[in-house]
């Protein structure tokens, strides 16, 4: 497949064999989250945004696997390292027990030091798990035990964290992601910003109700219902992800920041989706006035991090551990050589700046039901007038060949490789236009 001439090729979607493997997947499969029956054939040519599946028909990949992908398919640069190494068993071993060296190839120690190299200043110390939500996990134990005695923690409306116990205790996007599931206790939330020009005077989310101090402010001053030395930490999205793509204000993230610092709380930034890249900064929190404590990095790495202040970690051995943590080879390797592939092709300008191309040119199309168009970097929203015109058009952009997302109530969002091409960007908004008028 040559990327310079490759377009979307849709016959039909999902094709017959597409629905045998589905159907057969789903005999044994736990209900879980399917958005359509896309099967990718692995076996068939794939670059960038391009994939074929299993039916023969050419799509427009604009998921990046949920940003897991950040570099789409088959990057050459990716792949011509990880050609350098002679596979072995095991790949994943019981990495807190030992070191491995992948010889003159990275493996999970410099991927440590890769993330210390573009962390935020002061970030020295990094725990690797197996995923996203383990790096959430990993994050809240290191803020309970860090402000010890500290019994809450505080969210937002809207968040999405992950799906293991401790982590959904903090999501507020879906009620299905935690209904009648056990909670750690002492979380509470507050609302997140929907208006990234708002401020005090203009906000209508209710953080900031009628001009007064902020929610959290009030929560935790003297007339508050929260003690600020019990708080063990506050944790956010600089970008929600799940919650709609919703991109908050200069003024929210401010005042977040700063009553943070005045009681001494840590806080925590889920850059699982808007991190390494995504937003046009490394990290989403990049474009803001904050300086988090600890982030909680995943999905682009393909192993999950927990990185922060060496001061702010446990001391003690064996405070944290995994099986697991630091010990796979092949994902590290793979995360690591993502980093160096972002800093060497300057992807991080490129997810900025065809980003805005996206959203620009999706503003401009001549869709019905389409209530506001977002964007920060290459995460990219579209927010219809009601979930039906959304799920709608989820559908008529698959028979374009156009993979895309839902999010939040009504979003639908665009996750494209960070190596994306403007003449990709094209293909995508005219799928999208056409679908918008199936």
């Amino acid at each position: 497949m040559d990327r310079d001439t490759a377009a979307p090729d849709v016959d039909s979607f999902p094709g017959e064999t597409a629905r045998e493997i589905a159907d057969y997947h789903h005999e044994v499969a736990a209900p879980a989250t399917h958005v359509y029956e896309f099967v990718w054939d692995v076996t068939e040519d794939a670059v960038g945004p391009y994939c074929v599946d299993v039916d023969g028909n050419v799509l427009l990949d604009f998921t990046a696997h949920v940003a897991s992908a950040p570099l789409g398919y088959n990057n050459p640069a990716l792949l011509d390292r990880l050609d350098e190494f002679d596979m072995v068993d095991p790949l994943k071993f019981g990495g807190q027990d030992f070191y491995a060296s992948a010889g003159d190839l990275p493996g999970p120690t410099e991927l440590m030091h890769r993330l210390v190299d573009i962390a935020p200043d002061g970030h020295d110390t990094v725990f690797l798990s197996n995923s996203g939500a383990e790096a959430v996990e990993n994050a809240i134990k290191v803020c309970y035990d860090y402000r010890e005695g500290a019994k809450y923690g505080l969210t937002f409306e809207g968040a999405f964290h992950g799906r293991t116990l401790g982590a959904l205790s903090l999501n507020r996007s879906k009620a299905v992601h935690r209904r009648d599931f056990p909670e750690v206790s002492g979380i509470a939330s507050l609302p997140y910003c929907d208006d990234r020009t708002c401020d005090p005077d203009t906000c209508s989310c209710g953080f900031f109700p009628d001009g007064d101090p902020s929610q959290l402010r009030r929560k935790l001053g003297p007339a508050g219902n929260v003690d600020p030395a019990e708080v063990a930490y506050v944790i956010l999205e600089p970008v929600q992800g799940e919650g709609g793509y919703r991109i908050p204000s200069q003024s929210f993230m401010s005042d977040v920041a700063a009553v943070c610092e005045e009681y001494d709380i840590p806080l925590v930034a889920d850059e699982i989706q808007s991190g390494v890249g995504r937003t046009g900064e490394w990290w989403g929190a990049d474009h803001y006035d904050i300086e988090p404590d600890v982030l909680a990095v995943g999905k682009a790495l393909r192993v999950g991090a927990t990185v922060g202040r060496e001061e702010i970690f446990p001391e003690e051995n064996g405070r944290l551990s995994s099986t697991w943590g630091s010990g796979a080879i092949l994902a590290s390797m793979v995360g690591t050589l993502t980093i160096d592939i972002i800093e060497a092709q300057n992807l991080v300008a490129n997810a900025a700046e065809r980003g805005d191309q996206l959203a620009g040119a999706l503003l401009a199309t001549d869709v019905d039901g389409c209530a506001d168009v977002r964007n920060l970097g290459a995460m990219v929203a579209v927010e219809f007038e009601t979930p039906a015109r959304r799920d709608e058009l989820v559908e008529n952009c698959l028979r374009e060949g156009l993979l895309t997302l839902p999010c939040g109530y009504r979003t639908l969002r665009f996750l494209p490789p960070l190596d994306v091409r403007e003449r990709e960007v094209r293909q995508a908004v005219d799928a999208f236009e056409r679908a918008g008028n199936r």
